[in-house]
């Protein structure tokens, strides 16, 4: 099995379809889908995020970091919320994505989440961090 994060991602027509579709309705729609994933034994997390315009960003492209409200305002498209899946493979994880609710806009980004084993493990910051993973219980 292999982790893959299905990524939400949406334009300024995505929000405002969503923010004008009734909250038990969206409720209800994303909640079949996570069942389904839960069922299926795949999905380990997944998460909505609020409002892009409530969020700040910090830019890092200069040796002192610059922070400002909102999202970037050349941004088309949006990170909206994820699932953590827990699969068999890439095709699988597609799968899974066609299976999400269609929106104007909307798209879903996939992307393999590598696990610890797949980075030398003679490295200082991978044994540190292998260590903090199993005092944590996550591995």
């Amino acid at each position: 099995m292999a982790k893959y994060m299905l990524i939400m991602r949406g334009t300024d027509e995505t929000i405002a379809t969503m923010m004008a579709t009734p909250f038990d309705e969206m409720m209800a729609t994303m909640g079949r889908v996570n069942e389904e994933m839960i069922r299926a034994g795949v999905l380990l997390t997944g998460e909505g995020l609020d409002d892009p315009g409530q969020g700040v960003v910090v830019d890092l492209s200069n040796e002192t970091p610059v922070v400002t409200d909102g999202p970037y305002g050349e941004t088309k498209e949006l990170f909206g919320g994820f699932w953590l899946l827990d699969v068999a493979s890439k095709d699988e994880a597609v799968e899974w994505a066609k299976r999400l609710p269609r929106m104007p806009g909307a798209k879903c980004e996939i992307r393999r989440v590598p696990t610890i084993d797949e980075f030398p493990q003679d490295n200082e910051w991978v044994v540190k961090e292998r260590a903090f993973r199993e005092r944590t219980g996550q591995l």
